[in-house]
C-alpha cells in the first residue's frame, strides 16, 4: 500500500512540475517523456528537487533536459507494428515514432555506441545501445489498437518493438520477449561511451 501511495503522490507532483515546465518549452500539454544526458541544448533546465519528486525518488540528476508532450511525439513520423503481446497472446497494433528519431530530435550526436537507459514510472529500467534500438526498430508507442495508451495500463508511452519479426526473440517463450520493453516509459538517459586510451 505504501508503494501505491508513493507512486500516486509522485505522479501527481511530476505532472504539476511537467505542466509548469511545458510553458517554457513551448509545449501545449504536460511532459510525458524527459530525455537527459548527452543531448543537445535541451528545452528545459535542471532537475527541480522540490517539484520533480518521482525523478528525485529514483535518484536522477541532470542540468538540462529535452521534454516531449503528446503532441511533440505525434509530430514525429509514426511507425506501426503488429506484435503478439505477452499479456493476452494476441496480435495488437502499436503506433508511435521510432525511438532513434526521438533521441535524434533532442540534438544528440547519433553514435551507434551510445547507451540509452530507458526508465518506467515504477523505476524499472533497461539499458540498450543505439545500435540495438535501430536493429530492432524500437518505437515509443503512443497508441494501442488505434487508441492512446492510458496511464494505469501500458502507457502513456511504451518503448517496444515487433518481437514477431526477429528470430532471436521469437526463440524465447512469449513471457520473456518483452524484458527490454519498459511500458510506462517516462525518462530516457543518453550516455556517451568513454573513449579508451
Amino acid at each position: 500500500m505504501q508503494k501505491r501511495h508513493f507512486l500516486a503522490t509522485a505522479l501527481g507532483a511530476s505532472t504539476l512540475s511537467a505542466t509548469a515546465f511545458a510553458a517554457s518549452a513551448g509545449q501545449r500539454g504536460p511532459t510525458l517523456l524527459t530525455v537527459t544526458g548527452a543531448i543537445g541544448r535541451g528545452n528545459r533546465g535542471p532537475l527541480d528537487l522540490a517539484l520533480d519528486q518521482m525523478m528525485v525518488k529514483q535518484q536522477l540528476a541532470f542540468d538540462r533536459a529535452h521534454t516531449f508532450d503528446f503532441e511533440a511525439l505525434r509530430a514525429l513520423p509514426a511507425v506501426t507494428i503488429r506484435p503478439t503481446l505477452e499479456y493476452d497472446a494476441r496480435v495488437h497494433t502499436l503506433r508511435g515514432p521510432l525511438l532513434g528519431q526521438v533521441v535524434e530530435a533532442t540534438g544528440t550526436r547519433m553514435d551507434p555506441t551510445l547507451r540509452l537507459v530507458l526508465r518506467a514510472i515504477d523505476g524499472y529500467s533497461v539499458t540498450l545501445t543505439l545500435a540495438q534500438v535501430r536493429r530492432y526498430r524500437f518505437i515509443v508507442a503512443t497508441h494501442l489498437d488505434g487508441q492512446p495508451l492510458p496511464l494505469g495500463g501500458l502507457g502513456p508511452l511504451w518503448a517496444v518493438f515487433d518481437t514477431d519479426r526477429h528470430a532471436d526473440v521469437m526463440a524465447r517463450p512469449l513471457a520473456e520477449r518483452y524484458a527490454q520493453c519498459p511500458w510506462g516509459l517516462y525518462h530516457l538517459d543518453v550516455q556517451a561511451t568513454q573513449a579508451v586510451g
